[in-house]
């Protein structure tokens, strides 16, 4: 990948900011989308390896990244933003990856809009989550909100958090520090995604991926046999690595998806 190509790009929607990274070129769109706690630029490095077939655009999802706040983080203000996304880069259709929350996202979407989604990878993304009610994320609500006059100062505050949360740390408009999203909202968005996302995951007819971490993923093998089953034209891969595949094994990742991609 030219990495001169690749820029960051916002658009405004009910005057809240939504940014994206276009890493660029001239392949066919695809629109990537990240997970809680993370932003657009995590796949920079599919982004290389997908490069020149694929033109990835990742936003930075409501809440995340340089993105604004919202209103809400509900599955269809999430979906809402997607649309206005695509809409504002003249893409009539587009094959969609997601990991996690940006999973669900994108099978949710494509069940609504299923004549805009030519393929969709599933990294991680579940079909029925949190239905007893817990909620795996409120440790974020123990971290600090941010407002400090420097970054030295706001990881200190991190404490045993600071060495997986340090990336994340950034100056704010206001010009104070702090992590790139506010913990509340993480929380409140971790709830909201919460359900029973059947009808979704079966609503769309694309060829699918779906990708699970073999080694501490939060995708039960039994459910993920069940998904490819009830989703026809659905193919399951298998990384050993963690939850967070795209980043814990880039390598695998990349194969895999570029395998799909290139048979569909």
């Amino acid at each position: 990948m030219d990495t001169d190509i690749a820029k960051r790009s916002a658009l405004t929607i009910d005057g809240r900011t939504l940014s994206y990274m276009d890493f660029g070129g001239t392949g066919r769109p695809l629109l990537a989308l990240h997970g809680h706690m993370s932003e657009g630029l995590s796949y920079a490095g599919l982004a290389a390896r997908l490069a020149p077939k694929w033109r990835v655009i990742a936003p930075d999802q409501r809440g995340h990244g340089e993105s604004g706040r919202a209103a809400d983080y509900s599955r269809e203000g999430y979906l809402a933003d997607l649309k206005a996304l695509m809409d504002h880069l003249g893409l009539d259709r587009a094959a969609l990856l997601g990991h996690s929350l940006g999973a669900i996202n994108a099978y949710q979407f494509a069940a609504r809009h299923p004549e805009r989604v030519t393929a969709l990878i599933n990294a991680e993304g579940c079909a029925e989550l949190g239905l007893d009610g817990s909620n795996p994320l409120a440790f974020v609500l123990s971290l600090p909100e941010g407002g400090a006059p420097d970054r030295e100062t706001f990881v200190a505050q991190l404490g045993p958090f600071a060495p997986h949360f340090e990336s994340a740390v950034r100056e704010r408009p206001e010009g104070v520090w702090g992590l790139h999203f506010h913990p509340q909202d993480i929380y409140d968005s971790e709830d909201q995604v919460h359900g029973d996302h059947w009808a979704d995951w079966t609503g769309s007819a694309c060829p699918a991926l779906l990708l699970r971490g073999a080694k501490g993923g939060v995708l039960p093998a039994e459910q993920a046999e069940q998904m490819v089953t009830r989703r026809p034209g659905t193919h399951l891969v298998e990384l050993e690595t963690d939850h967070f595949v795209y980043a814990n094994d880039p390598a695998a990742f990349a194969t895999a998806v570029r395998g799909f991609l290139d048979a569909v």
